[in-house]
C-alpha cells in the first residue's frame, strides 16, 4: 500500500488541502492516519477524488456523489440516476442551443426594429415563460 501525505495530495489534484478535509467531513475520503500533523491517505485516495470530480462536473451533489462511492473503493454506480442526469443535460443543451440560435438571429436580423421580428417575439415569449417555470432566482 503506497502512502502519500496531504501535501502530496495536494500537488497531485490540486484540490486545496480545506476541501480535502471538508471531504473528510463529508465521508468522501478517510485519511490512513497522521504522519505528524499531517494527514495520510492511501494512494487510491487520487481515484476517488477523480470520482468526485467527475460526479461535480456531472452535477451531482456531494450527497449524491458520496452514495455512489463504495466504502471499499469499488464505485456503485446508480445507472438510472445517470440516465436522469443525461436526460436533464440534454433538456438543458437544448435551452442553452435555442437560446444561441436566437442571438445569433438577432445579431444579424434584418428587422432595424427588434421588436418587429417574429423571431425575437418568440425567443422573448420563451424567456418569460421560462422565468414564470422556473422563478427569477430572486425568491
Amino acid at each position: 500500500m503506497q502512502e502519500i501525505d496531504i501535501g502530496q495530495v495536494v500537488r497531485q489534484s490540486g484540490i486545496p488541502a480545506s476541501t480535502l478535509r471538508y471531504y473528510e467531513s463529508r465521508g468522501l475520503i478517510a485519511p490512513l492516519g497522521r504522519n505528524g500533523l499531517r494527514r495520510v491517505y492511501d494512494a487510491s485516495v487520487m481515484q476517488r477524488l477523480a470520482l468526485i470530480a467527475l460526479g461535480r462536473a456531472a452535477g451531482f451533489s456531494l450527497q449524491e456523489i458520496g452514495s455512489m462511492l463504495g466504502d471499499d473503493g469499488v464505485p456503485v454506480i446508480d445507472r438510472p440516476q445517470l440516465q436522469r442526469r443525461a436526460d436533464d443535460l440534454d433538456r438543458h443543451i437544448a435551452r442553452l442551443q435555442a437560446l444561441r440560435d436566437g442571438l445569433r438571429h438577432t445579431a444579424h436580423c434584418r428587422h432595424a426594429d427588434h421588436l418587429q421580428c417574429p423571431t425575437f417575439q418568440r425567443l422573448m415569449r420563451s424567456a418569460l415563460r421560462r422565468q414564470r417555470r422556473e422563478g427569477d432566482g430572486r425568491r
